[in-house]
């Protein structure tokens, strides 16, 4: 590999991008080949004005040949690497072993943050190559072990180092305290609504896919932020898999150890959510991989948004595919849904009366599919609060997110054990004929769930999510083999009131 480098981005992985200049006589101009975008080929002028300012005047026809030449360039990644080779060949610089290069030049020299900093470090580490990234982007690239990296601030301070006349800092291995900050909403800040409480915690045990129904402002909203709080930290193999996807996406991770939380508006396209564009660039799907995904008036998506979640949601992955290409991107997310039972949002409700036509609701429930509601493991109905709830306003209403959150950690750790050695962690994970064959279910409970079957008319899929739902809470309650009880517990979040408004 030539000494100067610099990386493209094709999904959350870095492809290293050998920079050949070559220099001949003429009046002045620079010519960057190897597919660039618009991005880099405007580098041309940031380039020139940054060698400028460190006192290297480019002179004559440089030609900049961005290897391999079939595979796209963008971003702004490659003004550093383009810098460090014309500064290669017109000013004498010798770069003495194999180096990665990483920056957005401004005019003066300074060195701006790029998105990509992580792959590219993990790159550098399976390359054994040195990584030079500005000093921004340092302390993302510090979580990576085992690469060896440099802060650049400027172009003034890499020359002088690469010259030997100064000497940049070396950037050290860090990892992150496993503390999350509060839970904010907590869930013993909501009022009443043990059932869905105790849905989120099964929920968050299994990594369920969950959907709350119920009329507007009875808290189906802060509930799902509530999730958050209850989930576990990210283990280290996980913080590194979003870690590569928001520096991917160019976002800054407030808190490493907190799961993400992605609330999605519904006028949002298919492309913002699953992914795409030109750049293909991680849809909130992907951003909200081993987090929560909030979608709230879920039937006001739209159909063709709605149909594109159900590979993702089955999968734990999405595979966006473009004319340039395709990329994979990770998906283990855990999806969130709140809808109210029909438009006017009180179907069914005590209290106020309904002023929807048959003909509105039933257009209204046919946005939710089948096979999207086979998707969803647990649906759950949220009630109108009563006044007396709504008017207390002294001590706590039930558990804190903390205690719960203890509870569902030992659940997921329970999860982890046992399928470790097939490559899962959650019972949400499972295969049917893993899952079946190592569930330990007793025998009664074959009858039961047969009986069950024929009222509650569920697909194979559908026994099957009922199967892993009654694992998890098994789990939870610590019990080594799936009860009557856990089944009956399951089933309960397939057959409530909301299927019934969805039937309507």
């Amino acid at each position: 590999m030539n000494s100067v480098a610099g990386v493209t981005l094709q999904g959350i992985k870095a492809f290293p991008v050998e920079i050949e200049v070559e220099t001949t006589g003429g009046l002045f101009m620079i010519s960057v080949v190897g597919l660039p975008d618009t991005a880099v080929r405007e580098a041309r002028e940031r380039v020139r004005a940054a060698l400028r300012s460190v006192g290297i005047k480019v002179k004559g026809r440089v030609a900049v040949n961005l290897a391999p030449a079939d595979i796209p360039k963008e971003g702004a990644l490659l003004d550093l690497p383009m810098a460090v080779g014309i500064a290669c060949s017109q000013a004498g610089l010798k770069v003495k072993q194999p180096s990665l290069f990483l920056g957005e030049l401004a005019l003066d020299g300074r060195l701006r943050a790029v998105r990509g900093a992580v792959p590219a470090a993990f790159l550098a580490k399976e390359k054994n190559l040195v990584l030079y990234v500005p000093t921004d982007n340092a302390e993302e690239v510090g979580l990576v072990e085992g690469v060896t990296a440099y802060a650049v601030p400027d172009l003034k301070s890499l020359l002088g180092h690469l010259r030997g006349e100064t000497e940049l800092g070396r950037i050290g291995h860090t990892m992150p305290a496993d503390s999350v900050p509060p839970a904010d909403p907590d869930l013993s800040d909501i009022k009443g609504q043990t059932v869905a409480k105790r849905a989120l915690e099964i929920a968050a045990a299994g990594h369920h896919n969950i959907l709350f129904a119920g009329a507007p402002g009875s808290g189906k909203t802060m509930l799902a932020k509530a999730l958050q709080g209850i989930l576990p930290p990210l283990s280290n193999s996980e913080m590194m898999e979003v870690l590569q996807l928001n520096s991917t996406a160019g976002i800054q991770m407030q808190n490493l150890r907190q799961r993400p939380f992605r609330s999605v508006h519904h006028t949002a396209s298919a492309v913002a959510i699953c992914g795409g564009g030109a750049n293909m660039r991680p849809g909130e799907i992907s951003l909200a991989s081993r987090g929560v995904l909030f979608f709230d008036e879920f039937p006001e998506f739209s159909r063709d948004v709605l149909e594109a979640l159900r590979q993702p949601l089955e999968d734990g992955y999405i595979t966006v595919s473009r004319a340039a290409g395709s990329v994979v991107y990770p998906a283990k997310v855990l999806m969130v849904a709140a809808c109210n039972p029909c438009p006017c949002g009180y179907a069914g409700d005590p209290v106020e009366h309904c002023t929807c036509t048959p003909s509105a609701i039933a257009r209204y429930n046919r946005k939710l599919s089948g096979p999207i509601l086979d998707r969803i493991d647990l649906h759950v109905s949220v009630p109108r609060l009563t006044p007396e709830e709504l008017v207390a306003i002294e001590g706590k209403c039930g558990e804190t997110s903390a205690e719960v959150r203890k509870r569902v950690t030992a659940a997921r750790k329970i999860q982890a054990e046992r399928w470790a050695q097939f490559g899962f962690q959650c019972n949400s994970e499972i295969p049917e004929r893993l899952l079946r064959r190592s569930a330990n279910i007793k025998p009664e409970v074959k009858d039961f769930l047969l009986a069950a079957v024929n009222r509650v008319r569920l697909s194979g899929r559908g026994i099957s999510r009922v199967l892993r739902v009654a694992r998890t809470i098994a789990d939870i309650e610590t019990s080594p083999r799936i009860e009557i009880q856990h089944v009956s517990e399951a089933l309960s979040y397939r057959e409530g009131e909301v299927l019934s408004w969805m039937k309507n």
